[in-house]
């Protein structure tokens, strides 16, 4: 009865602890959590056992009271500490296992538009998730992910609550393939996140991003295909295509996709800064106008090749992206390079510390507009929750007043 309960204490414990991976990462992190957990509740039942043993042959000796008074004491003391991982199971839910995680950007900006200049602290993700797994497919989960920021279509001041991702993962329905169903990831953005540019807290993607392209959302409504092998993996989504915060009437869908070459045999791993990979995309997105960022005839597609190497030291990437068929205001074409120096390379003292940049070009077709952004910017990684960038940022547009920002942000993951 009481390995029953020790067991489920178990299970709730690990309720209560996460951090942002992938599923395989997950599972990996999860069993290992599990198995420690184990081995700790089977050295405290074989003390419990030994101690209840010996005071059982401690009756049959001289200082019986003693000898009793001793064990019960330390029988005790083993029993408070079952009963206080029991009521550490404060969490109950009919999955056998639930992961929670957060990320949060804050900051410090100073903005000169050219008119004024603004200093401001700010909030632009508060995101708190939860993970659950099911028990006949451990790889499988339903997610669910709120996101709290400044939104500037509201109250300025407050922080707005949205739901950011709401979707259903089903692992290796076909081969090599799970899918997302629901509010989903589409498919570029968070690989580019997590292969490209490690620095969302301060800037959003070259094709996200409103002085760039201003082509697409990190999620939406509908289903993605994501298939993973060593050298080849993709998404493959049909999407509503206003995007998570958009408005949608109904009236058409939208594909988008991505097809990545990885061409050291890194595709079904979990890549950090101190891997080495070198990957090649083309991604885009084709459909129906939604929210109103198609063309005259409501066609709405573009299209981008990427290519990114990285290793310990540092990393370099690169990208084209073609709007096609589009407004105005987004109907052109770009590139960006970004990169990354780790400053380990010249000291082992300077471990923490690296130093980036970034520039973006994009032209829109009507009257040649041009926008382009440069970042640069020196981070430092305080511990493995948190990390401080500080950076300078300008953008400039046609016949448009320069703006120049300075910023202090704080990363966060837990």
């Amino acid at each position: 009865m009481k390995r029953t309960i020790l067991s489920l204490a178990t299970i709730s414990a690990i309720a209560t602890t996460g951090a942002l991976a992938s599923s395989t990462t997950d599972i990996a992190e999860l069993k290992a959590m599990m198995s420690q957990m184990n081995k700790r509740l089977a050295k405290l039942e074989a003390e419990n056992k030994q101690l209840k043993s010996q005071a059982k042959v401690a009756t049959h000796k001289k200082h019986v009271h003693y000898t009793k008074s001793e064990q019960s004491e330390k029988i005790a003391t083993l029993e408070e500490k079952v009963e206080k991982i029991e009521k550490h199971a404060a969490v109950k839910s009919n999955a056998p296992v639930l992961k929670f995680s957060g990320t949060h950007y804050m900051h410090y900006r100073s903005l000169d538009d050219g008119t004024d200049t603004t200093n401001k602290f700010g909030m632009t993700r508060n995101y708190l998730q939860v993970k659950a797994y099911f028990a006949d497919s451990p790889k499988s989960y339903m997610r669910v992910t709120l996101d709290a920021k400044q939104n500037k279509n509201f109250d300025t001041d407050s922080l707005d609550v949205r739901v950011k991702y709401a979707y259903l993962y089903l692992d290796n329905i076909l081969p090599y393939t799970g899918i997302e169903l629901g509010l989903a990831h589409t498919p570029w953005i968070d690989y580019e996140e997590h292969h490209g540019w490690y620095y969302r807290s301060i800037s959003e993607t070259f094709g996200e991003q409103h002085n760039g392209g201003h082509l697409h959302t990190s999620s939406d409504y509908g289903i993605n295909f994501k298939t993973k092998t060593d050298y080849f993996s993709s998404e493959i989504g049909i999407f509503n295509g206003a995007g998570y915060h958009g408005d949608e009437d109904g009236k058409g869908l939208r594909g988008s996709w991505r097809l990545t070459g990885h061409i050291l045999g890194t595709g079904t791993k979990h890549v950090h800064k101190s891997d080495r990979y070198a990957d090649v995309s083309f991604f885009g997105q084709y459909g129906e106008d939604e929210n109103n960022v198609g063309n005259r005839d409501a066609d709405f597609s573009w299209y981008g090749v990427h290519a990114v190497y990285n290793q310990p030291e540092f990393l370099l990437a690169a990208q084209y992206l073609k709007a096609d068929k589009a407004k105005d205001d987004r109907e052109g074409d770009g590139w960006s390079v970004n990169g990354e120096f780790r400053l380990t390379t010249l000291s082992d003292s300077l471990e923490k510390w690296n130093v980036l940049g970034r520039y973006d070009d994009y032209t829109l077709d009507m009257n040649d507009v041009e926008k382009t952004t440069t970042f640069a910017g020196l981070a430092y990684q305080y511990n493995q929750y948190v990390e401080f960038v500080a950076n300078y940022q300008k953008d400039t547009k046609d016949f448009e007043k320069d703006k120049d920002a300075f910023m202090l942000t704080a990363e966060i993951n837990w």
